[in-house]
């Protein structure tokens, strides 16, 4: 039997990736970067947020779990608004357009999690 690989490292130690032109501000690096890091099904991202920036207001087919972890923001869902701050949980369903934006003056940090296949 193989044994599967296993990871534990400080998120910092994981390089971070600009998003691109429809994302001022925001940063993504990848925790668990799917079978790269042994993992089949699933991928866990950082998603960083500088103050007055945004991500990219999009939609696609897979879903996102989300999770705050500093920071203020808020977060579209479909056409709704919500407030975001740490503690705050949130699901992307598929096809829902989405975004988030930074509304205080520290960098926005959450959990981002995917399925592998997209």
């Amino acid at each position: 039997m193989v044994q599967p690989k296993a990871k534990a490292v400080h998120y910092k130690t994981i390089p971070a990736q600009e998003v691109g032109e429809e994302a001022p501000g925001s940063t993504i690096s990848w925790l668990i970067d799917g079978p790269k890091d042994g993992a089949p099904v699933y991928a866990l991202r950082m998603i960083e947020v500088a103050a007055g920036g945004h991500t990219p207001d999009h939609t696609h087919s897979h879903e996102h779990e989300n999770f705050v972890v500093e920071g203020r923001g808020r977060v579209r869902l479909g056409d709704e608004w919500h407030a975001i701050e740490p503690g705050y949980v949130i699901l992307v369903p598929p096809g829902i357009r989405h975004q988030y934006q930074n509304t205080g003056d520290t960098t926005l940090k959450f959990l981002c999690g995917v399925p592998v296949e997209r």
